[in-house]
């Protein structure tokens, strides 16, 4: 069995590797992340997915019903759709974020890329993720998948995880390094 660097340790990292390899096998790797990234975008804007996929009240049938439901409406390929089922069959749909994640990693590795983990107070805008891409590349010298998380709470700039390498230039982490100074 392939070793992806530790992905296959978590719960989350079974379940990517496992549709990885399906989607690889079906040649449907592309068709698969592209829907991961609807099912991504529907967990940061709907409360009511996030609920469905967070409550342990909702039934498993309810809850296959409501996945196929959604990923109907979202458009979301069959192999995508079978794996929402499985996930909600054996109630791990808590652990869609994370297999998004891990299967993101996967795919980056597949293409030749890195994938950087890029938290930001703001959601970028293409050109600064573009900017971004290519002086990341030029650092690692090669390709780099960009995952994107906003997160208000780090004020501004950037925090950057690549691997077990991070970049903090968050004004959080400055103020708080200033305060720790002043402290003496």
């Amino acid at each position: 069995m392939e070793n992806s660097g530790g992905i296959q340790a978590s719960l989350s990292g079974r379940y990517a590797t496992a549709l990885f390899g399906l989607a690889r096998d079906e040649k449907a790797i592309d068709a698969v992340s592209a829907s991961l990234q609807s099912l991504k975008a529907a967990l940061t804007e709907s409360d009511d997915f996030r609920r469905l996929t967070t409550s342990p009240l909702v039934s498993r049938d309810e809850a296959m019903k409501a996945v196929a439901a959604t990923a109907a409406s979202l458009g979301i390929d069959p192999l995508t759709t079978k794996f929402l089922g499985v996930l909600a069959q054996n109630r791990r749909l808590g652990q869609l974020g994370a297999v998004i994640r891990s299967f993101g990693t996967l795919s980056a590795r597949h293409r030749g890329e890195t994938t950087a983990e890029v938290t930001s107070a703001h959601p970028l805008t293409a050109t600064q993720v573009k900017a971004l891409k290519a002086k990341l590349k030029t650092q690692l010298d090669r390709d780099v998948a960009v995952d994107l998380t906003v997160d208000p709470s780090i004020l501004g700039g950037l925090i950057v995880k690549i691997g077990s390498r991070q970049i903090d230039g968050s004004i959080r982490s400055k103020l708080n390094s200033l305060a720790i100074a002043m402290k003496g």
